[in-house]
């Protein structure tokens, strides 16, 4: 019988990078609230968390982050000249932001990489297992990916990372997974991690993208991680000492995901996001769509 794990309920998402990919949009704007045809990126990865059971979130700021927080308040004076407009629908937008999960806030001071941003959340996490969600990587809600994560997370204990198959000439872009098969053909068990290597000695195909399912025994070998690429502290090395040593926090799985992935954190990876997210609503596609192939015609 498999062995049945405390079930999760908590996620932290990070968010004080500075974006400086973006400048100038994001001088005195978060990336994180660019738009994504009319909600803001964050909200997205929000919606992804509540929609995998995960209500409680934890996001982790910096200076210049304050109107992540105002985004998930309440904002009586808008919500009051919706009311009197009677724009019931613009009004329902606005406070669903601010119903979508409990939210809370910590400020990562020195920002020194993407496992110090984790640890961040230690004093809230406590000792539960708990999930990671990066704001570049969009995952269409069609593809639930979280939910598939925490189910094996709860199946088999330890910590899941969300993996997917990359050309070989863009594996140095990622942290990449050496890999063996399990009886469940989306599942594979970690063993071993690279952060962004060459082409030449990327042990697979397999790149980390932006999901974790963490197991709480992370933070203290994030205590211990030495600064590795870029002078950080490297979310991947510390994933790599629980890969490689399963008494000590579990095995480490990986879930092969083969859905709709939306990139924003490059500029042309952002703007295609934003067309193929457009072309599928209801509201907006029809009437955009007719218009892209004109233009597309027109341009050709």
């Amino acid at each position: 019988m498999t062995e049945s794990h405390p079930r999760i309920s908590k996620a932290v998402i990070p968010a004080a990078g500075l974006g400086t990919r973006f400048l100038p949009a994001t001088k005195a704007t978060p990336k994180e609230m660019l738009p994504v045809v009319d909600k803001p990126a964050i909200q997205y990865v929000v919606e992804e968390a509540v929609s995998a059971g995960l209500d409680d979130v934890l996001m982790i700021t910096g200076r210049n982050k304050r109107p992540l927080e105002d985004h998930f308040d309440r904002n009586y004076e808008l919500e009051s000249a919706l009311q009197k407009k009677g724009d019931a629908g613009r009004l329902a937008k606005v406070q669903e932001s601010s119903d979508l999960a409990t939210m809370h806030y910590v400020r990562q001071g020195d920002p020194r990489g993407l496992g110090h941003a984790v640890l961040c959340a230690a004093p809230h996490v406590g000792h539960e297992p708990f999930a990671v969600l990066l704001g570049d990587d969009l995952i269409d809600p069609r593809d639930p990916l979280l939910a598939r994560m925490v189910d094996v997370q709860e199946r088999h204990g330890g910590s899941v990372i969300a993996l997917m198959e990359v050309a070989p000439e863009q594996i140095h872009l990622y942290g990449c997974a050496a890999v063996e098969t399990t009886v469940d053909g989306d599942v594979v068990k970690v063993t071993d991690l690279v952060e962004k290597p060459a082409a030449q000695d990327a042990p697979s195909n397999y790149a980390i993208i932006g999901r974790y399912v963490l197991d709480p025994h992370i933070f203290d070998i994030l205590r211990k991680t030495e600064p590795g690429r870029g002078g950080e502290i490297q979310l991947t090395d510390a994933l790599q000492q629980l890969a490689s040593d399963e008494k000590v926090g579990g095995p480490v799985h990986g879930v092969v995901f083969k859905g709709r992935r939306y990139d924003t954190g490059d500029r042309g990876d952002y703007l295609r996001a934003i067309v193929r997210l457009a072309c599928e609503r209801e509201d907006l596609g029809p009437e955009f769509r007719t218009w892209l192939r004109s233009y597309v015609t027109e341009e050709m």
